[in-house]
């Protein structure tokens, strides 16, 4: 029973088709958008990439995670007024220079999104997993989304053969 009920969650959660669809997206979009943003930034590709994974698990972290995060972030700031400070400082500083970058927000606020959606489907089905189970479920719809949208070839690349 127990290895059906994993393998049907899909169906049960459809949420988590949509994910996966999604971070599908985001990466075959990341993949043709990169070569042109690492030309313009002076980037090389494999550091974008890493960036881009470095991004991925923020937003996974703090969309599955919320609470013990918060937690330890409440706890760290209670312990001085100057680690208050430190703390502040440092999230508006770097959500201050994340924000200068909109088109990549907006991409990471999609993909939250659908995180937060694949969640809320995962309680509605009664799924009361621990951080570390959403996190490593979700995580891997996320991460194989992306990594299928990357394989998925280029528009200009398809060759159509029509009949006749």
């Amino acid at each position: 029973m127990g290895l059906m009920h994993w393998f049907s969650l899909p169906l049960r959660a459809p949420l988590l088709i949509l994910l996966f669809g999604v971070s599908a997206v985001m990466g075959h979009q990341w993949t043709l958008l990169a070569p042109r943003f690492s030309a313009s930034s002076g980037l090389p590709l494999p550091l974008l990439f890493g960036l881009e994974v470095v991004q991925l698990l923020l937003v996974l972290i703090l969309c599955t995670m919320p609470d013990l995060l918060m937690r330890r972030i409440s706890m760290l700031m209670a312990s001085s007024r100057s680690m208050t400070l430190l703390v502040t400082l440092l999230l508006v500083v770097g959500a201050g220079i994340y924000l200068l970058r909109l088109n990549v927000l907006s991409d990471m606020l999609i993909i939250a999104s659908a995180l937060l959606l694949a969640r809320l489907d995962l309680v509605r089905v009664g799924l009361d997993a621990t951080p570390l189970t959403s996190i490593l479920l979700l995580g891997s719809l996320l991460f194989g989304g992306v990594v299928f949208g990357h394989f998925l070839p280029h528009p200009s690349f398809v060759v159509v053969t029509l009949p006749g």
